[in-house]
């Protein structure tokens, strides 16, 4: 049904097929508080409404036609077979005529109509998201954020005080629509708000110096993403306010991280996190994910109940309202923590069972086959041809990788999150220095002790493909001679799991959570 006000008229007669330049069967109508889309059944053509909500300005014919521009220029990024062109709308608003000739009363965008009922969003909610949807998401991701635009200097973009604002405008458009009995709620987050951007301001603005805040997508959340043919194609980025999209990339992931919570998928959301991170190396975009996910959080929780005052329902905040912001209650909070690390020769499962067990305990999992080739200045799949003791396993670049490690693991305990570090750990040494870590931070350490026959252990490395790791038998063999055994004092840490049992998971999740609980 097409709203009252100006363009309605120029709307009514865009319903009918002589309008565009194709053939059409039927017109339908999609229409949202600051757009109109009209769906043809081959394209669909998106018109934005003259209105000028602040943040906002679509109120002259200009205006409106630069924006479609640029939401063009943003969208062609990440959803090139889409978004087609702009386009004048020419003639009068009772005879309008797409594409036609002479002076333009109002501009489209022009896009590949798909297929409806295929967004992200719609897929949570039946359930039917796909952990292979999951890695293309990130990997899409990560490879965006690689090549966008990185803000400069002068520029306010990322400013630690305009990331502030931000945050604040939240509780400004809340708090004279949320219920008295809320309103502890929202001070509380306020406050908390207010503690961590006043330890942090400093650390955004290095990470804008650094060059990770960039001209994001803005909006990254699983009704903007949808399905076509099997592939994942993210679209609608914010245009019409650049501060809104030029923004620190972790903020963009804290943006789906959020969103993946709400549908219950939140193993999903530290899948996709930690293959971004694995892509990316950005572990230190942890310190500032807590404020970025509450930030989100208040964000979709604010939308949905203006959404709600709109459809003039404002009786109660209805439950999207209430969930967000119970989630942002929540990304605030504190919890335990442990240091994990992973123990054993190549081949004994512990990059399989670390990934799994990341996304059961929402953890963050750093693999050593990854961070070593990343510290070297190699891509992860690379094979760079070292031998046994030589080359990126020279003693040396060994040492250099634990290090490293250690000082990943360093950052995910000071951004709060549980740590799974995926190494063979076969020297007391590289486990003394982690357990003296987690001790520094009163943190549970923990050491998995993966297991299995020589047998499967020899069957796993020979057939491992397409990896990170470049094991080989002569390397399992060494392994096996030189490893330095876990000793009596190592023993209280220890879970031991046999990784050719088809419940090591389960039981090792269960004791994990034992182990947490009884930390002190």
């Amino acid at each position: 049904m097409v709203g009252n006000g100006s363009g309605s008229e120029l709307i009514h007669a865009l319903l009918r097929a002589d309008a565009y330049p194709h053939e059409v069967a039927a017109v339908s109508l999609i229409e949202t508080h600051i757009s109109w889309v009209l769906l043809t059944g081959t394209y669909a053509y998106k018109i934005k409404k003259p209105v000028n909500f602040g943040f906002l300005d679509f109120s002259t014919l200009e205006r409106r036609r630069f924006f479609c521009q640029e939401e063009l220029r943003l969208n062609r990024r990440l959803a090139a077979d889409l978004y087609l062109d702009v386009l004048p709308i020419t003639g009068t608003p009772e005879k309008p005529s797409i594409g036609g000739d002479g002076e333009a009363i109002e501009y489209a965008v022009k896009m590949l109509q798909f297929p409806a009922a295929c967004t992200l969003s719609e897929l949570a909610e039946g359930r039917q998201l796909s952990a292979a949807d999951c890695d293309q998401i990130a990997d899409i991701i990560a490879n965006f954020h690689e090549i966008v635009a990185r803000t400069d200097h002068s520029s306010d973009y990322g400013d630690s005080r305009c990331i502030r604002h931000w945050f604040v405008e939240n509780f400004t458009a809340l708090r004279p629509l949320v219920p008295d009995d809320q309103q502890g709620q929202l001070l509380a987050l306020e406050q908390w708000g207010d503690a961590k951007w006043q330890r942090k301001a400093d650390f955004m603005q290095l990470r804008k110096q650094q060059g990770h805040v960039r001209e994001c997508h803005g909006d990254l959340h699983l009704s903007n993403m949808t399905l076509i043919n099997g592939k994942v194609t993210l679209f609608d980025c914010i245009e019409f306010n650049p501060k809104l999209r030029w923004v620190d990339v972790i903020s963009e992931i804290a943006f789906l991280f959020v969103d993946l919570v709400y549908f219950d998928y939140e193993a999903y959301a530290y899948r996709i996190l930690n293959r971004y991170l694995q892509h990316t190396g950005d572990y230190q975009g942890l310190v500032l994910l807590r404020y970025y996910l509450v930030y989100r959080a208040l964000v979709c929780a604010k939308v949905s109940l203006l959404r709600q005052v709109q459809q003039g329902q404002v009786t109660a905040p209805d439950p999207k309202y209430l969930a967000f912001a119970n989630l942002a209650a929540r990304f605030s909070q504190a919890h335990k923590v442990a240091l994990i690390i992973t123990h054993g020769v190549s081949g004994s499962g512990k990059s399989t069972y670390a990934k799994a067990l990341a996304e059961k305990l929402g953890a963050v999992h750093i693999r050593s086959d990854i961070e070593r080739k990343r510290l070297f200045g190699f891509q992860a799949q690379q094979q760079t041809g070292s031998g046994l003791g030589s080359g990126l396993y020279a003693p040396q670049a060994s040492d250099d990788t634990y290090q490293h490690l250690l000082g990943c693991a360093q950052t995910v305990l000071e951004a709060g999150f549980t740590a799974i570090i995926d190494a063979t750990f076969l020297k007391s040494a590289q486990r003394q220095a982690f357990l003296q870590l987690a001790h520094e931070y009163g943190v549970a350490f923990i050491i998995i002790d993966f297991l299995a026959s020589d047998d499967t252990l020899d069957s796993r490395v020979s057939q491992r493909q397409n990896d990170a790791s470049e094991a080989t038998l002569d390397v399992l063999q060494h392994q096996r001679h030189t490893a330095q055994p876990l000793s009596a004092e190592e023993q209280p840490f220890v879970l031991a799991v046999d990784t050719e049992s088809g419940q090591a998971m389960e039981s090792l999740v269960a004791h994990i959570e034992v182990c947490l609980s009884a930390h002190a």
